[in-house]
């Protein structure tokens, strides 16, 4: 919260690029930092429905990604770059909320410590060989949600604008709908992997989400917004039931396991927005559209992923 708070209050302040580049580094700091931890606290506290409580926690920050570009519009827009200061509330806000979540988590620990409580061992019926395929189809779908999701947060505005002429406060409205879209879809997939099964969702929601974004391009305005929507609610939910699909093959690293998924997540998502932007600037941003409309159908690599069936010994 501090290196986020930091690079917000610089941002604010900035009148050079390279300003602009330390706060958002900042910015990315606080975020990796939060994010590992934040995930092992959110198993640990799930009593069980481990993508419900992924969900409800990525729930939190996709909400945050959908309001910003509404109070851009509202606040930054129409007033200017000094008034990012007021967003520095929120940073606050999660310091107070953090140090509760950190007194539970304390005696969660003195507890466990205190009764030496063994917690239950999950055997995954797989080789060694066989997890690490499978880590890597998950982060090979990772790569192909994330690189499609950076072409909408990213550049959707401006496709928008470019193509219909729109101006900035709508095509940022159009951005909160397909961003609102992505919250829903996080919420949703956790508890259908729960009760489903984890490879179902993601089967689903990779590849199921393909048919619509290979429409998106040659869509009007109007379709244009329901088929983001439709994107967002299908392909957000896969990110859930990855992770805990994830965790549970190696069930004793979920700190590693979530820190390795979350890191590699935005990763590709800053390597993404550099190469589309890269791409747009070179061709057309309806192109970039158009080759970022087959990603999706990485998710029939989803096939290769095993059916896990746990034994649980409690001892």
């Amino acid at each position: 919260m501090l290196f986020t708070i930091s690079g917000l209050t610089l941002l604010s302040f900035a009148t050079h690029f390279w300003m602009i580049v330390a706060a958002v580094f900042l910015v990315g700091v606080g975020s990796s930092i939060f994010h590992p931890e934040a995930s092992r606290v959110a198993f640990l506290g799930s009593g069980g429905k481990r993508g419900l409580a992924q969900s409800i926690f990525q729930l939190g920050g996709n909400s945050g990604s959908a309001i910003g570009p509404l109070l851009v519009a509202v606040i930054v827009a129409p007033y200017g770059q000094f008034y990012i200061i007021w967003f520095v509330i929120a940073g606050f806000i999660g310091i107070w909320v953090l140090a509760k979540i950190a007194v539970w988590y304390q005696d969660h620990l003195s507890l466990q410590a205190s009764k030496k409580i063994v917690t239950e061992e999950e055997f995954v019926p797989l080789s060694k060989r066989k997890i690490k395929i499978s880590i890597g189809i998950l982060l090979l779908l990772i790569f192909s949600k994330f690189f499609y999701m950076t072409s909408m947060s990213s550049y959707f505005t401006f496709y928008l604008m470019h193509k219909f002429g729109l101006s900035i406060q709508d095509s940022q409205f159009h951005l909160f709908l397909f961003l609102a879209s992505v919250a829903a879809g996080t919420l949703i997939g956790g508890p259908l992997g729960d009760r489903f099964g984890r490879k179902y969702i993601i089967w689903v929601s990779i590849l199921g989400a393909a048919p619509f974004t290979l429409l998106l391009p040659y869509a009007d305005l109007f379709w244009t917004g329901v088929l983001s929507v439709i994107i967002g609610v299908v392909i957000a939910s896969a990110f859930s039931a990855i992770l805990v699909f994830a965790q549970e093959l190696m069930p004793g690293k979920v700190g590693m396991i979530s820190g390795l998924f979350f890191g590699f997540a935005f990763g590709m998502g800053g390597l993404g927005s550099a190469f589309l932007g890269y791409l747009a600037d070179k061709t057309s941003i309806e192109y970039v559209y158009q080759i970022s409309s087959y990603l999706p159908l990485i998710g029939i690599f989803t096939y290769f992923l095993p059916n896990i069936k746990k034994k649980v010994i409690s001892t």
